[in-house]
């Protein structure tokens, strides 16, 4: 075979094959396909196992031309005689068995006197690469519909959607296509957009309600087909396309399966047969997940102005200091209800809105809560000119939030004018009751009792006053007239009550002799004979009209301020120091999947763990009268969700002795952003795993080579009969230990690849030194980097996971590669390396990652931190690996940070120490 022959061959991927000599019969071949040619292209015999695979074979009695074996379109490439077709590549396809076509790629060389044709089999090369076009061009468009969703207004979202939706479509030929969402209200799936060609049935409508026809699909599967012919166990899904084959792909995010790519009678194997699962999820992740981002952020957006308008209606408003500062933020809402032009203002300038009255003590209870962290709550009034006869009270609290320079004084302010003002209402009522009953302004009445009823005979003076009216027009039936239509049943039971039980106390309306009602108080006493026979009943009636309105009206108030709470989106509750709630709002009792009447006796500690628990347990008891509010994130195993997180703030209530007696708490859910994060790490450790791909084979690599060779060697000394055992049990020893080896590399990358545990665990840093040396110092020693290791002379634990910060390490190193390659690029004398080591105080422990590549700009130290920001070229890097490993070591407790040593950069990670108790 010439140096040619052999280079194709290598590119096919296939072996040698041997050279056939000029003189040689054409025998049996161990591969491919050999054509012996006369010298007008006629086919004189064929050898070599694809020879079984042709629909045509040769006959016996007549030589036929090569182009009678090839398929039409490859004639052109075998016109003329064989002479002229040497030295060419010759692309061949021929019919083969149950008409499958075989793409053979060969040459021709002279022999015995004629040609022989050597054909390999390159299907398999064109299959990949035809699939490979498809993936990038699949790839290509989802790009394309990603960036198109993102870029969008929200207001032309829906028609940004139907066009991509029709380039989809347009792409692969679908005659119907259309994007299902998960309607959360309905609890159902509706169409959202959809597209049909012109000359394809109309399966779907926008905004059409599908029910939950698609949960009979198997949402957790790549991608489901949903074929209807003959599917009886699938009526649904038959309902959903008709009689035609139809295919959908689910779309997940965090909140399960919350998007369907359905396309309607389109076979999809007979369509797109080179378009995997993988390539499907990916066009429905671009389309699906912009749209859904885009659609909650829109949902979230409402949701602030809903929660903005409830503070307007309410005259509510926050407010908040900064530190030892005297300027003072208000709500934008609140500033507006005070007539403030600016929301910001200074102490002084707050103060003046406040009635002289209220103003000094509310700048005490201020410097108290700014200098003692004294909890503020004082209820002071406006100061306005034009309020003086009924001035607007507000209901001012607020408490001290961090310390040192991120210390803040935030708080907020209700109008309580109606309460206030219902109160002196009251207050005055009663005084003017009081002032009545002394002056004997009460109406007293006097009813005989006659044959089982009451007939009125007597009523003081103060009736004409109060009713307007005279006994001679308050007989039995006119009283009864002149009670309120819907207190006459309450009258009616008063009577029976009265004569039953001999003294009563009834509420109910009374018309005067101008048509308006009085509320009236009535208590009456029944007198009886010395036979203990009923004689007359003796009473009085208060005007309790003005007393009773305003009550009724602090009654709505109270019900306002309930639904603040019940209604609120955050999770309230109070519970007792051992996590048993008494009270529990509606939203975490939605969390908890129960209702807010079984929440009092329920236990917090029921939903952690131990060790979460204890920890919660441990921050209650740190609470004081002096620092009475404690944050911090708790991590909980609620009904049907296998792990969530909450922000929760409490606020302890403690008596005269300082002792706890309940807890008032606050909550939100932080599960979504945790899970991110979570994602996020992940995703930044499989990259990373991809990025270690060719040093890990190379490690992987060298203990397969040593063992092949002690293999070798054993073979050549069984062959010659030299067998020694202590020979043979060294090489069986060097060989079981480059299997520990290569086992060691493998079972590591597997570890590394892992979740993270959802709990932080102490173990010692220098392991993670370790394992990180052990995926990299290969890769790293066959780049010419040097690698400075300095052994660690202690043992130390922190908390936190060994993975994530394996994981930091690698990004420092790799980081540090990358710069130090790219020198070494422009500068071949220039001699590469990273040094490794740590060192230790009684507080914490410092691991140092440190190279000779020059630094970094003074100019991006700041930034270097940032999500998505690089200095690598467009293409090469995200950005995120600076940012995640930041994330990591913030989330122990730790501080990852930089700066420019003498000959290049420096990274520091800081942990904090586990210390013996």
């Amino acid at each position: 075979m010439t140096s040619a022959d052999k280079l194709f061959a290598r590119l096919l991927k296939r072996p040698t094959l041997p050279a056939i000599e000029a003189s040689a019969p054409l025998l049996a071949q161990p591969l491919g396909l050999h054509l012996q040619l006369d010298n007008d292209g006629h086919v004189l015999q064929m050898a070599g196992p694809l020879r079984h695979s042709l629909a045509q074979q040769p006959p016996h009695d007549q030589p036929l031309p090569l182009q009678r074996y090839v398929l039409a379109h490859s004639t052109l490439t075998i016109e003329g005689q064989p002479g002229d077709w040497q030295g060419q590549s010759l692309d061949l396809d021929f019919l083969g068995l149950a008409d499958q076509t075989l793409h053979l790629r060969g040459w021709v060389q002279p022999w015995a006197g004629g040609w022989l044709l050597q054909l390999m089999d390159i299907g398999d090369l064109l299959l990949e690469r035809h699939q490979a076009h498809s993936r990038e061009e699949c790839q290509a468009v989802a790009g394309q519909i990603s960036e198109h969703l993102r870029a969008c207004s929200l207001s032309r979202l829906p028609v940004i959607v139907s066009e991509q939706l029709q380039t989809i479509a347009q792409r692969w030929h679908m005659p119907c296509v259309a994007l299902a969402l998960l309607d959360e209200q309905e609890e159902g799936w509706q169409i959202h957009r959809q597209f049909s060609a012109h000359d394809a049935p109309q399966l779907w409508q926008n905004n059409q309600r599908l029910g939950t026809v698609l949960d009979s699909l198997n949402g957790s599967a790549p991608q489901r087909l949903a074929i209807s012919h003959g599917l009886d166990e699938h009526l649904r899904v038959q309902d959903l396309f008709g009689n035609a084959e139809g295919f959908a792909v689910p779309y997940s995010d965090d909140h399960g399966v919350a998007a369907w790519l359905l396309c309607g009678f389109y076979p999809v194997h007979e369509h797109a047969p080179d378009l995997s699962d993988r390539d499907w999820l990916l066009l429905v992740s671009a389309l699906a997940g912009p749209l859904l981002g885009r659609l909650r952020e829109q949902h979230h957006h409402l949701q602030l102005e809903r929660l903005e308008s409830l503070q307007v209606l309410l005259g509510t408003g926050w407010w908040e200091a900064f530190g030892a500062s005297d300027e003072i933020l208000l709500a934008p809402s609140l500033a507006a209800t005070l007539h403030l032009d600016s929301a910001r203002l200074t102490l002084d300038d707050w103060l003046l809105q406040i009635h002289p009255a209220d103003r000094e003590e509310m700048r005490s209870r201020l410097h108290a809560l700014q200098q003692h962290d004294e909890p503020l709550t004082l209820c002071v009034r406006l100061h306005r000119c034009d309020t003086e006869h009924h001035p607007l009270w507000y209901r001012l609290q607020g408490q001290a939030i961090g310390t040192g320079d991120s210390r803040r004084l935030v708080g907020f302010m209700l109008d309580i004018s109606d309460i206030k003002n219902q109160q002196q209402h009251t207050a005055a009522a009663h005084a003017r009751l009081d002032n009545l009953i002394a002056s004997s302004p009460a109406v007293i009445y006097v009813q005989r009792y006659v044959e089982g009823a009451l007939h009125p005979t007597f009523f003081s003076a103060s009736l004409q006053p109060l009713l307007g009216w005279s006994l001679e027009n308050c007989d039995a039936a006119a009283l009864i007239e002149r009670v309120h239509p819907e207190d006459r049943d309450r009258y009616f039971e008063r009577t029976r009550h009265l004569l039953r039980e001999g003294s009563v106390r009834a509420r109910y309306r009374l018309r005067d002799s101008h048509g308006d009602y009085h509320w009236l108080l009535d208590e009456a006493k029944l007198l009886r004979d010395d036979l203990g026979l009923p004689v007359e009943a003796v009473g009085l009636w208060l005007d309790v009209t003005e007393a009773t309105l305003a009550a009724e009206q602090v009654k709505q108030s109270e019900e306002r301020y309930r639904m603040l709470v019940e209604d609120s989106p955050a999770m309230i509750c109070r519970y007792h120091p051992d996590l048993t709630l008494s009270f529990g709002n509606r939203p975490l009792a939605m969390y908890l999947e129960c209702e807010p009447e079984q929440l009092p006796g329920m236990n917090l500690g029921n939903w952690m763990s131990d060790e979460q628990r204890e920890a919660f347990l441990q921050r209650l008891s740190l609470l004081t009268p002096e620092h009475p509010v404690s944050t911090a994130e708790i991590n909980l195993q609620l009904p049907g969700r296998e792990h969530a997180w909450w922000v929760w703030s409490d606020r302890g209530v403690f008596d005269d002795q300082g002792r706890l007696l309940e807890i008032q708490a606050v909550g939100r859910d932080n599960t979504d952003v945790r899970r991110s994060q979570q994602q996020l790490t992940q995703s930044a450790k499989m990259a990373t795993l991809g990025e270690m791909a060719t040093g890990l084979a190379h490690e992987i690599n060298q203990p397969l080579n040593v063992m092949r060779m002690a293999i070798v060697n054993v073979l050549k000394r069984l062959s010659s009969g030299e067998v020694q055992i202590d020979y043979l049990t060294d090489k069986l020893n060097r060989i079981d230990a480059q299997v520990q080896r290569a086992a060691r590399v493998v079972d590591h990358m597997r570890v590394f690849g892992r979740r993270s545990e959802i709990e932080q665990h102490p173990f010692n840093p220098v392991d993670a030194i370790e394992g990180t040396l052990a995926l990299l110092a290969e890769g790293m020693r066959g780049k010419g980097v040097e690698l400075r290791v300095s052994e660690t002379g202690f043992t130390v634990q922190v908390r936190g996971y060994v993975d994530q910060l394996e994981q930091v390490l690698i990004n420092l190193m790799v980081n540090a590669r990358d710069a130090l390659l790219s020198k070494q690029a422009s500068d071949r004398e220039f001699k590469p390396w990273i040094s490794v080591y740590a060192e230790r105080d009684a507080q914490s422990v410092r691991l140092w990652v440190e190279d000779n590549g020059g630094g970094i700009d003074p100019r991006l130290l700041e930034r270097i931190f940032e999500p998505f920001f690089t200095t690598k070229p467009v293409g090469v890097g995200t950005g995120l690996g600076l940012s995640v490993s930041y994330g990591i070591v913030e989330n122990m407790g730790g501080r990852l940070s930089v700066s420019n040593s003498v000959e290049g950069a420096r990274f520091c990670i800081e942990l904090p120490v586990i210390q013996d108790d």
